[in-house]
């Protein structure tokens, strides 16, 4: 669990933070940095695919573990492929390498979430879970703060990569050797349904998203936020098509936990609160390393020690102090309350903007925001536990998970203008005001919020 939650994690900043800091060093503009942002969609997307992992199996290795081994193996090449190219040159091919690390790390965690399940026994699972989450704490440190030191001071960003695949290979062999589990009970549904259920559903998505490309929008695409919002309307329908599609045509294993939601009172209220809550949250960290080397003018190294190191330290400290309170107190409280630290800490990131520079400012003001911030992952996990259906809870956690993921993701392109437009400051007061609707809504549904149940568990993922 500690090796398999370490690769778990280890992707992760390889399509975020690391690579926001190679490209802003190689002189990659900033609104372009935003918009790499979106590389992490599959992470939104995941739960599209997710029933296939559950249902299907690659030969050879059993149950989860095939999954486990094509997905490191498939990190390995793409994060070798991505130390080959030029930044500055080929902007588009790193944009590819992104998404692939992204897609393949997404279906890693669909792979290790349902693994780690099966495996482990009644009594194995809080230590089982506790030990895989510091291994993905560790791997964030490694593939985050320790990269910027080795890429700033020794290997330079190819050289990382490149380390980063050699490891991807060594978990390859570790999952290869990993306990057997149990094969699944017996067929869920039938092979051919699902398998047309699923293609229905990417046709449908991919002839409206072509289709609505199409269209002559003129003047709304010259104007980068209304590009945006064209980008947006057209995934909202083709994501809405899909859906229609995957029901006509018949997805059993995808439609399921989506009709089990629903059934739910406020349901699509519920699922705006997911991605509001963390909003201001996300905001404020999209651009955070950009915003420390380029805006502030701290170096690689004084950014992975104290962004990333102290950063992800405080966030440990914040979780385990999140879920100190919550053993005492309901999860609406703890939900408020968190929610309203976590858009004030924010206006650490502004003073340290607009104050002369200062590492012991900068410290400060990111040990503050990770602390919060922490403090609320461990209240929003317990959240989406709570709205967990036990029947469904496989399927419906990397739904919940992953729509928790669109704010981290989305919120990239958005920033990276508004920076553009408005300035460092600026942008960092609108991240307070950004959590609002979050903490609004949140305030509506404490009747909701009250009603819910405690499942016991715990996942990485979300944060």
């Amino acid at each position: 669990m500690l090796l398999l939650g370490f690769a778990s994690g280890l992707p992760l900043a390889l399509s975020a933070g690391s690579l926001q800091a190679w490209l802003t060093v190689e002189g990659v503009d900033i609104a372009t940095i935003g918009f790499f942002a979106l590389a992490g969609l599959p992470y939104t997307f995941k739960f599209v695919w997710a029933p296939l992992v559950d249902r299907f199996e690659p030969p050879g290795l059993g149950r989860r573990r095939g999954w486990l081994v094509l997905t490191q193996i498939g990190l390995a090449l793409a994060c070798l492929v991505m130390s080959g190219l030029d930044p500055g040159r080929s902007v588009m091919a790193m944009g590819v390498c992104a998404v692939a690390i992204a897609f393949l790390s997404a279906s890693q965690d669909v792979a290790f979430d349902a693994y780690r399940s099966d495996l482990l026994g009644d009594r194995e699972r809080g230590a089982g879970a506790a030990v895989s989450v510091l291994g993905y704490r560790l791997a964030m440190l490694v593939s985050g703060g320790l990269a910027l030191i080795l890429a700033d001071q020794w290997l330079g960003w190819p050289g990382t990569y490149r380390l980063m695949a050699a490891l991807f290979a060594l978990m390859a062999v570790v999952s290869a050797f990993s306990p057997r589990v149990a094969p699944a009970q017996g067929v869920a549904s039938d092979v051919r349904r699902e398998l047309v259920g699923f293609v229905s559903m990417l046709v449908a998505g991919g002839v409206v998203w072509f289709a609505l490309r199409a269209l002559p929008w003129g003047a709304l695409e010259a104007d980068r936020f209304g590009r945006l919002a064209v980008l947006s309307f057209c995934l909202l329908a083709s994501f809405a098509a899909a859906l229609k599609a995957a029901r006509w045509a018949g997805f059993p294993s995808f439609i399921a936990p989506w009709d089990a939601f629903f059934s739910r009172d406020r349901a699509v209220a519920l699922l705006a609160l997911i991605v509001l809550y963390k909003l201001g949250d996300a905001f404020a960290g999209t651009l955070s390393t950009a915003f420390l080397i380029r805006g502030a003018g701290f170096s690689q190294t004084e950014v992975g020690a104290v962004n990333k190191v102290l950063g992800l330290g405080a966030t440990i400290v914040g979780a385990l102090a999140g879920g100190a309170w919550l053993a005492r107190h309901p999860l609406y409280t703890a939900l408020m309350v968190f929610g309203v630290l976590q858009a004030v800490s924010n206006l650490g990131y502004w003073l340290l903007s607009v104050a002369p520079k200062n590492f012991t400012l900068m410290a400060a003001a990111i040990g503050l925001e990770n602390l919060c911030g922490g403090m609320g992952t461990a209240a929003f996990v317990a959240f989406l536990m709570a709205l967990t259906d036990r029947r469904f809870s496989a399927a419906q956690f990397a739904l919940l998970s992953a729509l928790a993921a669109v704010g981290r993701v989305y919120v990239g392109p958005a920033a990276g203008v508004m920076v553009e437009a408005l300035g460092w400051p600026t942008f960092f007061m609108w991240t307070v005001v950004a959590a609002l609707p979050g903490l609004l809504l949140l305030r509506w549904l404490r009747r909701t919020i009250d009603t819910l149940s405690r499942p016991a568990g715990s996942s990485e993922e979300t944060t």
